[in-house]
């Protein structure tokens, strides 16, 4: 079995395009699909409920943010795979058979990235799977570049972008702290990076899967100043709770030099709102700093630095 979830809030604009590709899936038969909503204001429960029938829905209480509603549709999940899915994106037909079937294919790896491309330009990528460098800064292969022969090949990634990734049931059980598979204290944006780094810590590989294909609307339901603040506050933390002692003292100049940089960025650039968001969360990084120091208690006692380190964006 496999479940889909797409979490939304107030994004039924973007439903119809979702769900009908998902409907179009050469892969349905062992498919459910879920949308959790985030306590929507808008027509988006009603909308899917009248017109998407066979979706599953699941509505939260209240308004808790992105990572809030990923881990409650994942915890009430059993599924031998679970596929996240963001509602601004529409997925070719061969999608999900693509994904899973690398998975299926490959027992080796434990988690498949999709190939993200942008939605108003389809020949230009937004994510060919994910690094990270060791000064504490994430990224997407790829990135505004035209797709090219050297992102249309199967291979190990660093890690996947949770808006179109799929997870073996054992790296939910194994990676889930206290019903949490996602870490809430994130609240949204960098969940992915942190989950990305737990994974390989872990021993947990990932295949990026260039077949899998969804075309995705940059930021629709996010994005902004939100984006700003919450990846200027995460970005430190999640280096901070996953990197290794021994990698801690070889790159903690480059992750502080980094931190440096890009707060004088955002000052000089202080009249723009994403600039001003991202030098408050920053800034409110300093009162976080002591909680995620303690969530380094979950680093395995021994880490293959050789499979972590795994690309030369290190």
């Amino acid at each position: 079995m496999i479940d889909v979830i797409v979490p939304n809030y107030n994004g039924v604009h973007h439903l119809a395009i979702c769900f009908d590709a998902l409907r179009r899936q050469t892969r349905h038969a062992d498919m459910r699909v879920v949308m959790v909503d985030d306590a929507s204001t808008d027509d988006s429960v009603a909308f899917v409920c009248r017109h998407y029938p066979e979706v599953h829905v699941m509505v939260m209480p209240r308004n808790g943010g992105f990572v809030a509603s990923c881990n409650a549709a994942i915890a009430a999940s059993t599924a031998a795979y679970v596929v996240l899915l963001n509602n601004d994106t529409e997925v070719t037909p061969e999608w999900l058979a693509a994904l899973i079937g690398a998975l299926d294919a490959h027992p080796e790896y434990d988690i498949a990235a999709s190939k993200l491309m942008l939605f108003d330009r389809r020949s230009v990528i937004h994510s060919a799977g994910d690094f990270y460098r060791v000064d504490g800064i994430p990224g997407n292969r790829g990135v505004w570049q035209v797709d090219a022969p050297q992102y249309q090949q199967q291979e190990e990634v660093f890690g996947a972008c949770a808006g179109a990734a799929a997870y073996r049931r054992c790296v939910i059980d194994r990676l889930s702290v206290d019903g949490h598979f996602f870490d809430p204290d994130l609240t949204m944006y960098c969940e992915d990076v942190d989950l990305n780094l737990r994974a390989r810590l872990h021993g947990f590989r990932t295949v990026f899967v260039p077949t899998a294909i969804v075309y995705h609307r940059l930021s629709a339901t996010g994005g902004g100043v939100l984006a700003s603040y919450y990846c200027g506050r995460n970005f430190a933390l999640v280096w901070l709770k996953n990197m290794p002692g021994a990698l801690v003292r070889r790159h903690l100049g480059s992750m502080i030099w980094r931190q440096i940089v890009l707060m004088f960025d955002s000052m000089w650039h202080i009249r723009g709102h994403a600039a001003r968001a991202r030098l408050r969360g920053q800034l409110h990084m300093f009162g976080h700093m002591r909680r995620f120091w303690h969530k380094r208690r979950d680093i395995p006692a021994h880490v293959d630095e050789s499979h972590l380190l795994l690309t030369h964006q290190w």
